[in-house]
């Protein structure tokens, strides 16, 4: 196995790439020189000394991106955000057009992490039950039995979830926050790790339902797939001439190479991973300017904040460092932030962009030195 390098910072419209290597982790790329990191060392204080992320964790996490590479072409910022979100206990919205491997992409890596994962088509007849499970009446015993729905599994693959009404879609808020569903009064909680992987097609679609505010604020991520460049598809092309079967991966030659007890390792290090006061006000500094933004009429909220932090950690962590900087809450912010804002209509018409305004706000908030 061999472990990913990035070569560049991540792109606002996939969400984060492959994280830097470790060997840089006392440096500092903000807006100018290498400098040793203050919020570092300020981070050791607090505690112990700052602990160093295991290399074989690491070295685990980053073979995932090759084995998801056997199956899906250039959507590695894409696996990156994934295991972000493995790693923080969060969900994630994948939005783009259909065509783009999003459904590919989920079940490839559920192949490479050695995890269950079901998928529901979210149509306009749909009903909550159908998600959920419900009770079953057994006429020879003359009792009601819990019969489990789709969502008792590790990835539950939500497709399409904005074609189905509101009431189908409220119908996974519990299971997203409480890893548990409710039937008949009785709570039954959901296996570990437990992920919600929606896909949506871009709301101006017809046939879609914009999903509620609250709900897409309780997804942790949101990852745009963009269409692929044309060398990329060309390379789909060539796969599928050679053979290729998406519905088999393992023809595909791809293996597990992770699981959930380096899953759950990994999570008790990401919790490890230190912040320096000044790194949390930067955090808390981005996400208040987005509520004095003049063309949005909903502002980050303080789940949002968190959520903020929690992703920095995790891509602290992927770097190797066992501390915060303000490059990692640049780094993503667009992707944890972009769903939980809401243009006003007139800076709609102006041609504004939430990617734009959150660009706006990352250059205004003064990183600290």
């Amino acid at each position: 196995m061999t472990e990913a390098h990035p070569e560049a910072p991540p792109t606002r419209d996939q969400g984060p790439h492959p994280a830097p290597s470790a060997d840089r982790t006392q440096e500092v790329r903000a807006d100018g020189p290498a400098t040793h990191a203050p919020w570092a060392q300020g981070s050791a204080a607090q505690g112990s000394a700052t602990a160093t992320p295991s290399h074989d964790l690491r070295q685990a996490l980053g073979a995932v991106r090759a084995e998801v590479a056997k199956a899906v072409v250039g959507q590695d910022a894409a696996v990156t955000g994934l295991v972000i979100a493995l790693l923080c206990r969060g969900h994630v919205l994948l939005e783009g057009v259909p065509g783009v491997a999003k459904t590919l992409l989920v079940r490839t890596l559920a192949a490479a992490l050695e995890l269950d994962t079901k998928r529901v088509q979210f149509t306009p007849d749909l009903m909550p039950g159908d998600v959920t499970g419900s009770l079953v009446y057994d006429a020879r015993t003359a009792e009601f039995s819990f019969r489990q729905g789709p969502v008792f599994t590790n990835l539950m693959l939500a497709d399409e979830i904005n074609r189905t009404p509101p009431k189908t879609q409220a119908s996974l808020l519990e299971a997203m926050e409480e890893r548990q569903v409710s039937v008949d009064g009785v709570p039954r909680p959901l296996p570990d790790p437990f992920l919600v992987i929606a896909t949506q097609n871009p709301v101006e679609y017809e046939g879609t339902y914009p999903l509620p505010e609250a709900q897409l604020d309780r997804f942790l991520l949101k990852l745009v797939l963009p269409l692929p460049e044309r060398d990329q598809e060309i390379e789909v092309l060539a796969r599928h001439a050679a053979g290729f079967d998406p519905r088999n991966l393992r023809a595909a030659g791809v293996r597990p190479v992770a699981g959930v007890e380096m899953l759950a390792r990994a999570r008790a290090e990401v919790a490890q991973v230190q912040v320096s006061r000044e790194v949390l006000g930067y955090a808390v500094d981005v996400c208040r300017a987005t509520r004095q933004s003049p063309s949005l009429s909903l502002g980050v909220s303080p789940r949002g904040a968190t959520a903020l932090l929690g992703t920095a950690r995790a891509w602290a962590w992927l770097s190797g460092r066992g501390y915060v900087t303000p490059d990692d809450v640049k780094a993503l912010a667009h992707p944890t932030l972009r769903h939980r804002v809401q243009l006003r209509a007139e800076a709609e018409i102006e041609g504004v962009t939430t990617e734009s305004v959150l660009d706006t706000v990352l250059a205004a908030v003064p990183v600290p030195r």
